[in-house]
């Protein structure tokens, strides 16, 4: 489901999820953001039913460790957790991020409409044309498929063993 409303606030929500690299750190830093309402761990762009973490480390199962981001557009925009998204990790190392090194660790923007698509794309060429990386940018960009929450010791991870930086992402 794309949209939801967000009954305590009678607020529209919309989905974005993004693989960066190791979970823990990206649901930190956009849990963080103003705007966004929820964000989830979890497993998105393979295809076995109801993956475990182990499952997904394999290898071998198509998904990459990724988190979904729920937000309200009225109070941050899609292209403002794009920006977010290219900020906090290496766009340019593919199947790996940081210390984090296999297919489940690539970098991705999935979307869930041809305007997140849309925006997706646009935004990867500023990045690509940008000159900020001395490498060819690897991110794919992909439709967005069945959302697999990951199991709970991974939710909100950082707050619960009062992390400040974790795999590769500093946090304030």
């Amino acid at each position: 489901m794309l949209d939801e409303q967000d009954p305590q606030k009678n607020v529209k929500l919309v989905k974005a999820a993004f693989a960066a690299g190791c979970f823990w750190g990206v649901e930190e830093v956009f849990s963080q953001v103003k705007g966004v309402v929820k964000a989830t761990s979890g497993y998105a762009g393979g295809t076995l039913k109801n993956p475990t973490y182990k499952d997904v480390c394999s290898g071998n199962t198509g998904y990459a460790v990724s988190v979904e981001v729920e937000f309200d557009p009225a109070a941050v925009s899609y292209e403002k957790l794009l920006d977010i998204f290219w900020d906090i990790h290496d766009p340019t190392t593919p199947n790996r991020q940081g210390p984090d090194i296999g297919s489940q660790y690539r970098s991705i923007v999935f979307y869930y409409t041809p305007q997140q698509e849309e925006a997706a794309l646009a935004s990867k060429s500023n990045v690509a044309q940008s000159g900020k990386y001395g490498n060819p940018v690897s991110t794919e960009i992909v439709a967005a498929k069945e959302f697999y929450k990951a199991e709970e010791y991974h939710q909100r991870y950082c707050k619960k063993h009062g992390m400040k930086a974790t795999c590769h992402i500093p946090l304030k």
